[in-house]
């Protein structure tokens, strides 16, 4: 696992709190991998998932420092969101 993807899946994982999350969502980083939230937490994988978002290893890096809102991410064509929106508005909500 590559540096980026190591710090991703750790800070996904203190932005959960120790909760996993109710559904499951893929963060696509370009370049970089994928990381899979679930109720076991965030990892690095593949599966499928009700949502994929995709971004730029910029973009991600934003959102989960908090500089970047998840929304104004997806209105500005920075973050792609593909399946259920419902639940990638969910996980918005627990990396504000």
């Amino acid at each position: 696992m590559s540096d980026v993807m190591t710090a991703a899946v750790a800070a996904l994982n203190e932005k959960l709190g120790g909760e996993g999350f109710d559904g499951t969502a893929k963060f696509v980083i370009e370049d970089e991998g994928a990381i899979v939230i679930d109720a076991d937490g965030a990892r690095e994988g593949d599966d499928e998932t009700d949502v994929t978002m995709t971004a730029s290893r910029d973009t991600f890096e934003s959102i989960l420092a908090g500089d970047l809102d998840p929304t104004a991410a997806f209105m500005s064509g920075r973050l792609s969101v593909d399946g259920d929106m419902g639940m990638a508005m969910k996980l918005g909500s627990v990396l504000a």
